[in-house]
Order: C-alpha cells, then sequence, then structure tokens
C-alpha cells in the first residue's frame, strides 16, 4: 500500500474529506469523498462549495436492499452505465432538503444500521449510488473505491462523494486543485493504487 493512500485511509477514519483520483469509468474525473458516517452539514457544505457536481451517497448493494433503494434503470435499454438508485430525504427532521444540514440529515438516517425505507421519502435531495457486489475489482470506479476506502478507515461502509468541477465548469483534474489541496491539507487516493493494494 502507498504512502498516499495510507494517508487518504487516516484521514477518512479521521471524518476528513479526501480526494480521489483515478476513476478510469469517467474519463479521469475526481471526486471529494467522506466517509458516510463523518459527513456533517461541514463536509457537505465543503464538498457542494469546492466540488459542485452532484452530492451522491455511495452504497453497497446490501445497504441499498435494506433501505429499498433500487437502481433506476437495472436493464440495457437506454443504459448510461451509472448505478443511480432513486433520490432519498430523511422522513423527519429536515426542511426544504436541500441545506446541507438537511443532506446531511438524510445521510445519517440512511447509514443508520436501525434505519429502514420507512425513515426515506422520495424524491429527496440525495442521490444513492449502488455499487458493484464485485468492489472496486469488478468496477473501479470512485463509488467502489470510496466504500473500500472506508472500509479499510474502519469508518462503515458508505461514503458520500461529489465530483469536481472547475471554476469555468469543465470537470477538474489533479493539477487544478493543487492550491485547494495545499490549502486544506486534502490527502489524496488513487484507485489504481487501491486495486493494486
Amino acid at each position: 500500500m502507498t504512502r498516499a493512500l495510507d494517508r487518504a485511509i487516516a484521514a477518512l477514519a479521521a471524518g476528513e474529506v479526501i480526494v480521489l483520483t483515478g476513476d478510469r469509468l469517467r474519463g479521469g474525473d475526481i471526486d471529494f469523498a467522506v466517509a458516510a458516517r463523518h459527513a456533517t452539514a461541514e463536509a457537505i457544505n465543503f464538498m457542494a462549495t469546492h466540488g459542485k457536481g452532484l452530492i451522491c451517497l455511495a452504497l453497497t448493494p446490501a445497504q441499498a436492499m435494506r433501505l429499498g433503494i433500487s437502481l433506476i434503470n437495472p436493464g440495457s435499454d437506454r443504459q448510461s452505465g451509472r448505478p443511480h438508485g432513486r433520490s432519498i430525504e430523511a422522513r423527519t427532521g429536515v426542511s426544504t432538503g436541500i441545506s446541507a444540514a438537511d443532506r446531511a440529515r438524510t445521510v445519517a438516517v440512511a447509514v443508520d444500521p436501525a434505519s429502514t425505507g420507512d425513515d426515506l421519502v422520495s424524491p429527496g435531495h440525495v442521490f444513492p449510488l449502488i455499487a458493484a457486489p464485485g468492489g472496486v475489482a469488478e468496477r473501479p470506479a470512485a463509488l467502489e473505491a470510496s466504500i473500500e476506502l472506508v472500509r479499510r478507515a474502519g469508518a462503515g461502509e458508505a461514503a458520500v462523494i461529489c465530483s469536481i468541477m472547475r471554476e469555468d465548469g469543465e470537470m477538474a483534474r489533479l493539477d487544478d486543485l493543487a492550491d485547494l489541496i495545499a490549502q486544506h491539507g486534502l490527502a489524496v487516493a488513487d484507485i489504481g493504487d487501491l486495486s493494486a493494494g
């Protein structure tokens, strides 16, 4: 395991947001990731402010099944290949659902082992992604990698991820984030290292 990977795992264990690179399925797009159990309003706001992409909840198939969340388009017809489940919101404890605090509340409810599908409503402002059963070995993407990293960090089996755009609206690359990474001391993990390690 690389030193960068070790640092990223330690950061996730400490509740920090990391940068995840090397998603070969999305042409090299990069993401923020945080363990879902540590997805505070502050973490969600950081992702929304600096990532600007869709904030998604990365779930294992077992978690999704427990919550009654299935793939929106499970077949092959008009398939994008993006494993989205129906959008969700916590049934209680939220107002409009879109604020950072409301989204953090929805994530907390979704990953609470005591929660069931009855604790969520749809549509909502949190977008579940359902990982491939085989993890990064089957699908080397940010979704599966974030779950694997959170597992290795001992921080559960769910993550919150958000794709990162540049100021001009184009998808960011690692070089575009040098100042942000330095300013916030962000750890960086590459999915290729995870697959190799």
